[in-house]
């Protein structure tokens, strides 16, 4: 880089407010600004935000990744992604740093491996900023149960960020990354996007390898991106999905080929929206947005999915027994936290004991239940039933509409403490488990504000595999 490059950037500010993937990486082709400074003005602003804001836990050492994505640009051989800042949720493995889930139990581990979509990432030299917060074992809306402590929410430290990609979110939100991952289980990336005014996307099920993510209901678990434009979640989408031989999920590459992206006709489930507890203001925005896009020309028409309410209630039965199963490989014996007691089983309790927080040990005492001798077929497998309906009705939905428009949250992001009890922050995923539920693509739109400043959102629900759908609506939307 020559000398002449150094000073031009030194003469000028980074518009980071208004940054995106492509123009990023056209002023990084054109020397406007290095990756260095690139990576420096997003440093600036955590060094200013993050002590109160909470969304990093950890910043990686940068050298040798911005000496690598410099030297492509110089040499030529730049993608898009090169030297684009990310913020990774702390529950993706990346080999040699520490990977706790904000979990206490696994406070002090470190990936032996790095997860798929971050050797994908990799491979297009993007700058990993650090490791962002979330809640305990990704159990939680609200970013409020981690181990390092609550995020706040960048547009309003008063309020939370959603959860459980809580930090991911809010890295982006105060331009401390310009794009992070996160993991979606019932609606843990768009919850977070529709709080921080971001964009968030939850793929297909089986589009993007699970391998390398802590997992805590692997049938419902995808990994995702937040961003600030539909554009840039699309390009983020394309460099991390694909099959992978370490994820039997996922699918072959020509399921993953995209559907066709054309959207003419949108379904409204209308009991479904008005249901009681959605935001008087939040059921006003959706009706302000489905006129505007009736006005563009789309065909808007009211659907029935009547099983779709019974999304939440299943989900809290099959993400427990799946989060218990895949929680008690933490014994306090392999790796993680370790506390002895007398005897193998008495170090089993203290150890989960200690590193497992209220919401985990809530969650996991749950899903033991409903697996147990005597309840399985009365709720786990009932579950599972109700499951397979669910999918069976967004599939013959689908063969009439090419979307499915709701809002993504009931209101817009709470006050910490606000919600103290369970039930009431669980009814906070409401518009969003059913994608995971049936495994199909979901995205969330920020979209209008709130009387108390806060922003609203709108969710867009393809069917599976038609990720192209929610990139040319969400475009839409994005203009209105």
């Amino acid at each position: 880089m020559g000398l002449s490059r150094l000073i031009r950037f030194s003469n000028m500010s980074i518009d980071l407010k208004n940054m995106t993937i492509k123009k990023a990486h056209t002023a990084l082709s054109a020397g406007d600004f290095s990756v260095r400074g690139l990576v420096d003005a997003y440093l600036e602003n955590i060094k200013e935000k993050n002590e109160d804001i909470n969304a990093y836990i950890e910043l990686f050492d940068l050298d040798d990744q911005i000496n690598e994505a410099q030297a492509r640009f110089e040499a030529g051989t730049a993608t898009e992604l090169t030297g684009i800042p990310f913020a990774m949720k702390d529950n993706i493995l990346i080999k040699g740093q520490i990977a706790s889930a904000a979990s206490g139990i696994l406070k002090n581990y470190t990936a032996v491996y790095d997860s798929t979509v971050i050797k994908m990432l990799k491979k297009e030299a993007v700058i990993f900023i650090g490791r962002a917060n979330m809640d305990d074992a990704a159990m939680g809306s609200s970013t409020e149960t981690s181990v390092y402590g609550p995020t706040k929410n960048p547009l309003d430290p008063t309020r939370v960020p959603g959860g459980s990609s809580g930090g991911s979110a809010a890295a982006v939100a105060m331009n401390g990354a310009l794009v992070a991952l996160g993991s979606d289980t019932g609606g843990s990336i768009r919850q977070p996007a529709g709080y921080c005014a971001l964009v968030g996307l939850k793929p297909t099920y089986g589009t993007v390898s699970r391998y390398g993510l802590i997992a805590m209901a692997s049938s419902l678990d995808v990994i995702g991106p937040l961003t600030k434009t539909v554009e840039d979640a699309k390009i983020v989408y394309d460099a991390i999905k694909g099959n992978d031989p370490m994820d039997s999920t996922t699918m072959p590459e020509d399921k993953i080929s995209s559907i066709s992206s054309e959207v003419k006709k949108i379904g409204v489930p209308r009991s479904f929206v008005d249901m009681d507890g959605v935001d008087p203001e939040v059921k006003s925005n959706f009706e302000k947005t489905l006129k505007s896009l009736e006005e563009k020309g789309y065909e808007i028409v009211d659907i029935s999915v009547p099983l779709i309410e019974y999304s939440l209630a299943v989900y809290y039965i099959l993400m427990p027994a799946e989060a218990s199963t895949n929680l008690s490989r933490y014994d306090g014996i392999r790796f993680g936290l370790s506390v002895q007691g007398e005897g193998v089983d008495d170090s089993y309790k203290k150890t989960r004991g200690q590193g497992f927080g209220k919401e985990v040990q809530r969650r996991i005492l749950l899903g033991t239940y409903v697996l147990s001798h005597g309840y399985y077929d009365a709720y786990y497998n009932k579950a599972q039933k109700v499951r397979a309906k669910i999918t069976e009705e967004f599939k013959k939905v689908f063969e009439d509409v090419d979307v499915i428009l709701t809002p993504t949250t009931p209101a817009p992001a709470f006050k910490f403490g606000e919600k103290s009890d369970p039930i009431s922050m669980y009814l906070s995923d409401i518009f969003t488990v059913p994608a995971n539920i049936a495994g199909v693509p979901a995205i969330s739109i920020p979209k209008g504000v709130h009387s108390n400043g806060m922003p609203l959102d709108i969710q867009i629900t393809a069917s599976h595999f038609a990720e192209e759908k929610l990139f040319s609506l969400g475009k839409e939307i994005e203009t209105l």
